[in-house]
């Protein structure tokens, strides 16, 4: 699977193609399924263009992009820095009226058992973000079930990058049928060489102006699109 994702916390002082209003997300969205992308990972914004977790931005979001590419899996962030407090993240989840089809909740963050089992419970598929070797661990105690395991790399350089990687997939239980499916993916100047490991260890993977800005040949990606065609023929037999 490859996903995409869309925007992030970048606004358009760092790229000018960043989706910010539904209206953006909707067509970048559309564009991306339609070379190939299987979802798509927004993070909403409200009226201000901040990032937010309320009920309307969400709404907003979701509805634009299902009306462009009706049956498109839709996930959404719930990141500590677009609400700190866990306690408004669990209710802003329990006020949304408009549900995504998943949602990323990072183990290593205060209150992200809670934050998932509110998802869980409004029947939102849980995307389980670990981070560090620490955070594989603390999700092996989590006592609500993920339907998806996102091993994210944090280091930027390379080689760190894929060190995290390689430990944190091994750091995972045992695999048996069953088990959620795992996506692997970086950031910046490490996103091509670790999307590159995904397709390796035959793992889902993700791209995005979320990830990073930049083609494999190092130059400035035009926009989403562009850099989900890369990630498809990178991944081409």
């Amino acid at each position: 699977m490859l996903k995409a994702c869309l925007n992030g916390a970048r606004m358009r002082d760092e790229h000018p193609a960043v989706p910010v209003t539904p209206a953006e997300l909707a067509a970048d969205a559309a564009r991306c399924a339609a070379l190939g992308a299987i979802a798509v990972h927004v993070h909403p914004r409200d009226g201000a263009g901040r990032e937010s977790l309320h009920p309307s931005a969400v709404a907003a979001a979701l509805d634009a992009i299902r009306a462009a590419r009706p049956g498109l899996p839709v996930g959404v962030s719930t990141g500590a820095w677009i609400e700190p407090d866990p306690a408004a993240r669990v209710a802003a989840v329990r006020a949304w009226r408009v549900l995504p089809d998943f949602a990323s909740v990072n183990a290593h963050e205060p209150g992200a058992e809670a934050v998932a089992a509110a998802l869980h419970e409004r029947g939102v598929m849980v995307e389980a973000g670990l981070w560090t070797v620490d955070a594989v661990r603390a999700h092996t105690r989590w006592r609500v079930p993920a339907g998806r395991i996102l091993i994210e790399c944090m280091a930027e350089e390379r080689t760190a990058a894929l060190a995290d990687a390689a430990a944190m997939l091994a750091a995972l239980p045992p695999r048996v049928s069953g088990d959620p499916p795992v996506l692997l993916h970086a950031e910046g100047p490490a996103t091509w060489a670790v999307l590159a490991e995904a397709v390796r260890r035959g793992l889902h993977r993700r791209v995005g102006l979320e990830d990073t800005l930049s083609l494999p040949d190092g130059s400035t990606a035009p926009d989403n699109a562009a850099l989900v065609s890369a990630a498809l023929a990178a991944g081409a037999p």
